[in-house]
């Protein structure tokens, strides 16, 4: 089983990502074919934007994963690692308070879309699960940041000792 949360943990996110991408490719390129044919598709545009907004929210949850997410750094090259440390996690903390609020809001609104029943206009699924892509990848999203807040923490209680022992050896190496 530990196996098994461990796969998903690692992998979740591409499986996701490799999915809709295989989709929305393999859709464009049958319109474009069945374009040449003179028999175009009416949903095939719908799905492969509906692909693609699933693409991105999920594709903030593996740049969060892979700490590849934009970032502006010009504070954190005259830090020490500790300070560089803290500011990530303090801005970690503003991430996750943005994450919880589009997530509950993100929620609240695919709800509202599927009680109300609405549905796409060419391929009848309903809007809410369009609109689920929000809620879906801001709470992998905040997983990945609690995960990554985790890693701090260790990363800052590590560094001290090891700061320690490095101003020791560096003392040792001068005295000797």
């Amino acid at each position: 089983m530990m196996k098994i949360i461990r796969w998903l943990d690692e992998h979740i996110e591409k499986v996701f990502l490799v999915f809709f991408s295989v989709i929305m490719v393999a859709v464009i390129f049958l319109q474009v074919v069945m374009r040449q044919l003179d028999h175009s598709l009416s949903w095939s545009e719908e799905l492969a934007r509906y692909c693609f907004i699933w693409l991105i929210y999920i594709g903030i949850s593996l740049g969060v994963k892979e700490q590849k997410h934009v970032k502006i750094d010009a504070l954190l090259v005259v830090l020490s690692k500790k300070g560089q440390t803290v500011l990530h996690f303090i801005a970690n903390l503003f991430f996750m308070a943005f994450a919880v609020y589009v997530l509950i809001f993100g929620y609240e609104l695919a709800n509202q879309l599927l009680q109300f029943g609405q549905k796409s206009p060419a391929i009848q699924i309903p809007m809410g699960f369009v609109y689920m892509a929000t809620p879906v990848g801001m709470g992998l999203t905040l997983i990945r940041l609690v995960q990554h807040q985790i890693k701090l923490i260790g990363t800052f209680m590590d560094k001290s000792s090891k700061i320690e022992t490095i101003s020791k050896d560096q003392e040792r190496r001068i005295t000797s």
